[in-house]
């Protein structure tokens, strides 16, 4: 490290839930703008409390799972408030101890930029800051990611964060490092360009096991419940060549055969975007596959879309459905439905796909759903021939239903975004009970 060089320090902080498991979850925000910073001449170091693989931790094969695996998991007293949810409340990461002494073996950094993801993990990046704090006292602490967007007002009231950083980071963050560190450089990348951005800084990690790979940023739709038009308002694209690259790049270097698509909107105008992008994987001839833990958007699903996406490698399909409950679907979204979706499952399984790498998501736990909407929703996809995934609802701040599901709370959502969390199902006036899960999980297994 030369002296004169910046250090900065990427922490991605702990998960503090009633339940956590690495579904190809890594923060591609913060290790893309690792790589930028990076780009610039700043020096960068990276640790992350979630990491499967610290030398410490038990050694974790996640081979057959093509990547996912469980967190260590440690329990630890649950949030002011939540006393009345029966569940054990835990960290999910790596130990406390671990973190700091970590923490002591790198060079002291001129600034920590710290992520964040769902907004009632929070406590996470309390007490990772915390940490971070007591070793390093006079550094400053940056914070980003969703929570830092959605809440930023209730990030700006942590203790030990220096700076809320909202938004994209890559238009503004090289610019406030400079006032903060005096290192500026000619920018070498354009913002408006994805094409032109430096791939995510991945090799920092103990180990390459997947890549979660973006080929576009933002959505079209507003749908009610979800917040990806206010975390990322302007639709951006990659080209098919840049994708392709980047795979070649991580399969060839680092020989990972696992992708995992971050987009919020693949199908989108399949045949300018998409499409593209799957007949080059196809003519590369690579042996890889590719998961879609986002969903894909079921109106995008032909015929001819459904062939490429099984010759391209896709082995985990999932579909964004929602409900099929009749006059339901409007209020939620516009983007689908309900003989669309049975179209593109036809689709899907003359391509070749088993029924068990197909799912439908299905929201659980609006405010004001009935029971008897989610079972009827879970018996009509099964009916299909793929399987139903319940997804439990988290009320988000600013989005259309935010508004409902403070009316149908029986906490008072305003004041602590942990009472957001969909693990405690919190739009329901009645307090968490086991029953409800177990039914569902009866429901979808039989």
């Amino acid at each position: 490290m030369k002296p004169d060089v910046p250090h900065l320090l990427f922490i991605n902080p702990w998960i503090h839930d009633f339940a956590a498991y690495d579904f190809w979850a890594k923060p591609l925000g913060l290790l893309t703008l690792a790589a930028v910073c990076r780009q610039h001449g700043f020096s960068v170091s990276y640790l992350d409390c979630l990491n499967r693989y610290h030398p410490r931790a038990p050694e974790a094969d996640s081979e057959a799972r093509h990547g996912r695996g469980p967190y260590l998991k440690t329990p630890i007293p649950k949030p002011k408030g939540l006393a009345d949810v029966g569940r054990t409340f835990s960290r999910y990461g790596i130990l406390p101890e671990w973190f700091e002494e970590d923490l002591w073996k790198i060079p002291r950094p001129d600034v920590i930029l710290m992520g964040s993801l769902m907004t009632y993990w929070y406590p996470g990046v309390v007490e990772a800051a915390a940490v971070a704090r007591r070793v390093f006292p006079d550094t400053p602490i940056i914070l980003g990611g969703i929570y830092a967007t959605l809440c930023r007002e209730h990030a700006g009231r942590l203790t030990d964060i220096d700076r809320v950083f909202s938004g994209a980071g890559e238009p503004g963050i090289l610019e406030l490092l400079e006032n903060m560190t005096g290192h500026g450089e000619t920018l070498r990348f354009d913002p408006d360009d994805l094409d032109t951005y430096p791939l995510p800084a991945y090799d920092l990690q103990t180990r390459v096991d997947y890549i979660p790979i973006s080929t576009s940023r933002g959505c079209p739709f507003s749908c009610a419940y979800c917040a990806s038009s206010l975390l990322m308002p302007t639709r951006m694209h990659r080209s098919a060549h840049g994708v392709i690259e980047e795979l070649r790049f991580w399969n060839s270097r680092y020989h990972v055969r696992d992708f995992v698509l971050y987009d919020d909107a693949f199908l989108v105008d399949s045949e300018r975007h998409a499409a593209p992008i799957l007949e080059g994987i196809i003519q590369t001839g690579m042996k890889i596959r590719f998961h879609t833990p986002n969903a894909l958007h079921i109106r995008g699903i032909t015929k001819e879309t459904a062939d490429l996406l099984f010759r391209a490698g896709f082995k985990t399909l999932r579909l964004g459905l929602e409900t099929v409950a009749e006059g339901e679907r409007e209020p939620l979204d516009k983007k689908v439905d309900y003989s669309e979706f049975q179209i593109a499952v036809r689709w899907l399984l003359e391509a070749g796909f088993t029924t068990d790498q197909v799912g439908a998501y299905l929201l659980v736990g609006l405010p004001g759903q009935s029971f008897d909407e989610v079972t009827e929703s879970i018996r009509v996809v099964k009916q299909s021939g793929i399987s139903p995934i319940p997804a439990y609802y988290s009320p988000i701040p600013h989005t259309e239903l935010w508004e409902a599901a403070k009316v149908a709370s029986r906490y008072d959502l305003e004041s602590d975004p942990v009472f957001t969390n969909n693990a405690i199902f919190p739009c329901q006036k009645d307090p968490f009970s086991w029953e409800t899960i177990h039914t569902l999980k009866q429901l979808v297994a039989e």
